[in-house]
């Protein structure tokens, strides 16, 4: 199978092909791209700090407090760069996005301009803002220390050609001959490629800061709301389902009875060579018919065992129905919600089924305990291992259905077993 295609530089440098990528020469082209937006925000921020150097080092060392006019141009430049700082970085955070493609290709929305006022109370603008900062501030320094280790290496590499008789050329110590050269070129020879991996290293290292701070905040608020609404859902779907289940438990089930019963009687009354028996006895059959399907259902709606014996009694009517040995542990726990219940139900149900069909094991295990607030249910089994969600939707649809309640499941399956699936259910009333 052909492995997918790294998305971002930082994937493409764990790859053992870099070298020979196209990713190079990304990052080169995001690196080079940079000195245009970093250099002049480079001179900006000397222009205000560099002033401040000459002020913290009277203070300092002299114990001299700096001039009036100094202070003055202190203070004016600063707040004339907060002010600005917003506005300057919204055009900087455009281009900076569609830079980024260059060597990360997953979508980052781009922001769009929410107003003046909006603008200078928002959180996002102000981590563009930080940006800003560290693309004016550290980003050159790191260009500057990268671009001496790169001129150092071109030195060592040209240096054979440039030993003569003129002034030696120095590297560490002076250099005169070419045979003193020589094994100096053919270490910077072999450091290209570790340069190579230093500048993508480096145009990684501020994409996933670019990525950290132009991503659109998390709007806790709406998660919030989103979650309330999950949990209505979630009670809404819970009080329904138990309505349809009194529907057809108390309402449609014995009315069907009855109607099997009655269809009986007739059948009994009616003289085998009549034209009305066989009808009659195809009636019956089907309504006896209609009796087991909507028991079943009844039963997928919520089991009368998890009713009547509780959810560790009714784990094991199922162990015990189970093709497979099946041992169960259940520590004694408090009542739990009925949403709760019934979504461990099932998912001991689905795995103790996915056992019996996929795994060819010999035994299994079934543990239901308490870990703080949260019900654990434990299914193992001794099989051959390999389950993947994504070649069935047994597994997807028991997730599906343990993430409705807020829970999560966990899966261990290595080829050649054993298998574990575990899920955490919470038990908020």
């Amino acid at each position: 199978m052909t492995p997918e295609p790294p998305r971002h530089l930082a994937e493409a440098l764990r790859r053992r092909g870099w070298l020979i990528s196209a990713w190079p020469w990304r990052a080169l082209a995001y690196l080079v791209s940079t000195v245009p937006i970093a250099g002049p925000l480079a001179v900006g921020l000397l222009i205000i700090g560099a002033p401040l150097l000459p002020a913290v080092n009277a203070l300092l060392l002299h114990d001299r407090p700096p001039g009036i006019a100094l202070l003055l141009f202190l203070v004016a430049g600063s707040v004339i760069l907060v002010a600005l700082a917003p506005i300057v970085s919204y055009g900087v955070a455009v281009v900076e996005r569609w830079r980024l493609r260059l060597v990360d290709s997953r979508p980052l929305p781009a922001s769009p301009w929410p107003g003046l006022v909006a603008r200078y109370r928002s959180a996002a603008t102000w981590r563009e803002v930080a940006y800003l900062f560290w693309l004016g501030g550290f980003a050159p320094v790191a260009y500057w220390v990268f671009l001496l280790l790169v001129l150092l290496d071109l030195g060592m590499v040209t240096s054979p050609w440039l030993v003569g008789d003129a002034e030696p050329v120095v590297i560490w110590r002076p250099i005169e001959t070419t045979g003193e050269a020589i094994p100096y070129a053919f270490v910077a020879v072999l450091l290209l490629p570790v340069l190579c991996y230093v500048a993508g290293l480096l145009a990684a290292t501020q994409a996933a800061v670019a990525r950290w701070a132009l991503a659109w905040p998390v709007d806790a608020t709406a998660l919030r709301e989103v979650a309330r609404s999950r949990t209505r859902l979630v009670g809404a779907y819970e009080a329904e389902r138990r309505r349809i289940e009194r529907d057809l438990h108390d309402g449609a089930q014995p009315r069907l009875t009855s109607l099997t019963l009655q269809l009986g009687l007739a059948q009994l009354d009616v003289p085998e060579d009549s034209p009305a028996s066989r009808p009659l006895a195809v009636a019956h059959d089907q309504a006896r018919g209609l009796m087991v399907m909507l028991r079943q259902l009844v039963h997928g709606i919520r089991p009368q065992s998890l009713t009547d014996l509780g959810l560790t009694g009714a784990v094991r009517e199922l162990a015990d129905a189970a093709t497979i040995p099946v041992t169960v542990h259940a520590d004694p726990h408090d009542e739990l919600p009925e949403i709760v219940e019934t979504t461990a139900y099932f998912v001991v149900s689905e795995a103790l089924g996915n056992v019996a069909r996929h795994a060819g094991a010999t035994r299994a295990g079934v543990r239901l305990t308490r870990a703080g607030g949260d019900l654990v249910v434990e299914v193992t089994d001794d099989g051959h291992g390999g389950a993947d969600p994504a070649r069935g939707s047994g597994l997807t649809g028991l997730a599906d259905r343990v993430a409705a309640v807020d829970g999560r499941l966990l899966l261990s399956s290595p080829p050649g077993g054993p298998t574990l699936v575990r899920v955490e259910l919470p038990c908020r009333r």
